[in-house]
């Protein structure tokens, strides 16, 4: 019974060699389609995201185009020229939000959140928008730096009330220096290394 048994596997591992010499051209052409495939496929993936990098290093947005876009589009837009600015960014804005749109660590400047308000040309942003993002920057945001970003402009309470709590705001006329001239966001506000955090901190 021993002896059967042995013979019938020795009989299986010569068939399944055989079965290899017939089939190994056929399947080293499925290797080599699929290692072609994904080599294909990693390729594409680096160009793609070459090409992003260059239109992102050139991205040139006019004041026009901002005052055209609904809100989520506006976030977007901030959120590539911070990436073209050297901030890997993400957009969070949205229900629950906490008074931050776009969010982005920074290896030497730290974390950065932006309020996006996008209005209607001549609209006025209110201090009331500057307290939320004062409110929430540190403590749910751990930020190191606050922002409100608008296609409009501030009342002067809002700009006044920002710059002695260590909001940063940008208007109608800093935004089109950032986007429309190229200067980078952290130039513009003169934005350091990690200065905000503490003092968001001691806030919460």
């Amino acid at each position: 019974m021993a002896l059967a048994v042995l013979f019938l596997a020795f009989e299986m591992a010569a068939a399944a060699v055989r079965g290899l010499k017939v089939a190994w051209p056929f399947l080293l052409a499925l290797v080599l389609l699929a290692g072609a495939a994904g080599a294909w496929q990693i390729a594409r993936t680096m160009q793609r995201r070459r090409s992003d990098a260059e239109r992102l290093a050139t991205l040139r947005i006019a004041l026009a185009e901002f005052d055209a876009m609904d809100d989520r589009q506006f976030e977007h837009a901030l959120r590539d020229l911070l990436v073209r600015d050297g901030w890997p960014a993400r957009r969070v804005g949205g229900s629950g939000d906490q008074a931050a749109d776009v969010i982005s660590d920074h290896t030497h400047r730290g974390r950065i959140v932006v309020q996006a308000k996008h209005t209607r040309v001549g609209g006025k942003v209110g201090s009331s928008v500057m307290y939320a993002v004062k409110g929430t920057a540190g403590p749910a945001h751990r930020a190191d730096h606050a922002v409100v970003v608008t296609n409009g402009t501030f009342t002067r309470d809002a700009m006044a009330w920002g710059d002695r709590h260590g909001v940063h705001w940008v208007d109608r006329d800093r935004l089109r220096r950032w986007t429309e001239n190229g200067t980078a966001l952290h130039e513009i506000l003169a934005l350091s290394a990690r200065t905000r955090r503490a003092r968001f901190r001691r806030a919460a």
